[in-house]
């Protein structure tokens, strides 16, 4: 029998979920119930205080060192993520040696574990009586109650965003290019910069946006290793539960909300870029 004479019943692919319209439906719900009303209120929340009001707030002294605080550790964690994760995510997909699924596992374990728990264990690492803090502490650098303890807090629990979005890419890489451009007699690192790099670009772009916003909002791993020192180690997402306890709602919506636009403009370059290298890829490719 072919498949003209099958009945148009047959011809129909079986779906394991319901139709379009239900499964819509129910994204959207989840969407807006989840994601777009806190995000509304936040934002109705923020409008209200009015223009002048918010920009006094947004510029008060202490709320720009939070800020400047956390932009520049989510940048240097960022940096670091970028850099080890491209490493990892490549031994993890071009080696094969023992204990490597093990390895692969413990890459989540960031998401999976409490981020006050990672704080507390990279307050005791760095200490100055800690396996690293003993070591650092007499070489004259300090991470407990200072910015790199910020940032190494950041790359911790955001470091996962950047090898998960780099290692499927590199995993379905056609590796004929970079044999036909290793016969050709170009150096490893030269394949690595014309060949390799430009096919992972777009998902490393993601991951480090990914990490970037994820560093932003980071609070339960920063605050046990910060010391929280107004003007020097004290994050923005702190700074707003400290006006929540202050009853402070409008300083709290209005860093909230600072916090918020930055990720939302971030992702939105992300996305530009991101296009654009899938663009120039077709074209070239």
């Amino acid at each position: 029998m072919t498949s003209a004479s099958l009945p148009a019943s047959a011809k129909r692919s079986k779906r394991v979920l319901p139709g379009f319209g239900l499964t819509m439906g129910v994204t959207l719900t989840y969407l807006g119930v989840i994601v777009l009303l806190p995000v509304i209120a936040l934002v109705l929340k923020g409008a209200e205080i009015g223009p002048a009001r918010f920009w006094a707030i947004a510029t008060a002294p202490r709320t720009l060192a939070a800020l400047q605080l956390t932009l520049t550790a989510a940048a240097m964690a960022t940096v670091f993520n970028a850099i080890y994760g491209v490493l990892m995510a490549w031994v993890l997909v071009r080696y094969n040696f023992p204990g490597r699924r093990l390895l692969d596992a413990l890459v989540d374990i960031p998401f999976a574990l409490p981020t006050a728990v990672a704080g507390l264990a990279l307050s005791a690492l760095f200490a100055a009586n800690g396996w690293y803090g003993a070591i650092l502490e007499p070489m004259g650098i300090q991470v407990v109650f200072t910015i790199w303890g910020v940032a190494a807090a950041m790359a911790f629990t955001s470091i996962p965003f950047v090898i998960r979005t780099v290692q499927p890419v590199l995993e379905d890489l056609d590796p004929q290019y970079e044999e036909a451009a290793r016969t050709l007699g170009a150096h490893p690192f030269t394949i690595f910069r014309r060949v390799v790099f430009p096919a992972i670009f777009p998902a490393l772009l993601v991951g480090i946006t990914l990490s970037f916003a994820r560093s932003l909002g980071e609070f339960g791993a920063v605050i046990f290793i910060a010391g929280n020192l107004p003007f020097k180690t004290e994050i923005a997402s702190l700074l707003a539960v400290i006006r929540l306890e202050e009853y402070d709602y409008n300083g709290a919506a209005v860093i909230a909300l600072t916090l918020l636009i930055i990720a939302l403009v971030l992702l939105a370059i992300s996305n530009i870029l991101q296009a654009r290298a899938l663009r120039y890829r077709g074209k070239t490719g």
